[in-house]
């Protein structure tokens, strides 16, 4: 099946949206607490979306494999992947954190290769080594320019932790629920997340104009409509064409944080990006050869 010119389109747009998520969440946390912040977004996110799955006569009950998928990826994805990266944007650039966030393709097929015997050729190896020595690059020209550690690595245990869940969970079918399911695993995150916010974070919101829009273009963007263009896609090319758009994650997620926060995007890190996304890239399409 190739890649026709409306299926670029959306794996362009999802990218985008995909990226500019890491921007906008360090907005919301210049004013907001990460955890409650997530917590209501999760929360809006979820009911519209099951609001709007019931209106389409979708139900909510599910077989067991597919309420299985919901819990892993509303803990895996919306609490820890999000969770950790939202309170890490407090003290990482987010062109940082969407660079380690891209590399949850390379995690994914290292964990297989180590843990599941999963064959990687020689392509996959090479993306491999590429993509992760462009990261450690960036990261180390980050952390010796004064990046907190900690932040780094709260993002790269999210992005394990979704690459966890992503070898977890297979090819379930949402059968006919996609919608549903979206909804419901957004509020077990959100849910998990007010458990932990309750317990760590003080209920103090700024209500300014930026934190406003960003918080409403997390809702409606990377929130809805990228899952649900994510789907899309691969509904119409196949998860293993979709997955290749990650490669430009990096390239996306640099382009909007030096375009809406104005970060300092030095020529180490546009080399380091380069190479992440060849990669990336390189993975991908050993996946595909495969």
């Amino acid at each position: 099946m190739k890649i026709d010119l409306p299926a670029l389109a959306m794996g362009l747009a999802f990218s985008l949206m995909w990226s500019s998520a890491f921007a906008t969440a360090r907005i919301i946390v210049r004013d907001a607490p990460p955890l409650w912040a997530l917590t209501f977004r999760f929360a809006a996110s979820g009911l519209i979306a099951i609001a709007v799955a019931r209106a389409l006569g979708q139900s909510w009950r599910l077989t067991r494999p597919v309420a299985r998928s919901v819990v892993i990826f509303g803990l895996c994805q919306n609490a820890l992947y999000l969770g950790l990266n939202f309170v890490a944007l407090q003290w990482v650039q987010a062109s940082l954190a969407s660079i380690i966030a891209s590399t949850m393709p390379l995690i994914v097929a290292l964990l297989g290769w180590l843990f599941r015997a999963e064959r990687v050729s020689r392509m996959g190896q090479l993306g491999l080594a590429l993509g992760f020595a462009g990261v450690t690059l960036i990261m180390g020209t980050r952390l010796s320019g004064g990046t907190d550690p900690t932040g780094i690595a709260m993002c790269v245990v999210g992005a394990t932790a979704l690459a966890i869940a992503t070898l977890t969970v297979r090819s379930v079918s949402a059968q006919g629920n996609l919608l549903m399911v979206v909804g419901l695993q957004m509020l077990v995150g959100s849910a998990t997340l007010a458990v932990v916010a309750i317990l760590t974070e003080p209920l103090i919101i700024h209500l300014t104009l930026p934190l406003t829009l960003a918080f409403l273009y997390q809702l409606f963007i990377p929130g809805l409509t990228a899952t649900l263009l994510w789907f899309a896609l691969v509904k119409r090319i196949g998860a293993v064409r979709a997955s290749t758009f990650h490669f430009l994650n990096p390239f996306f997620g640099v382009l909007v944080a030096a375009a809406l926060l104005h970060e300092h995007i030095s020529a180490t890190d546009i080399a380091g990006v380069l190479i992440a996304m060849a990669g990336i890239l390189a993975v991908q399409l050993s996946r595909q050869t495969r």
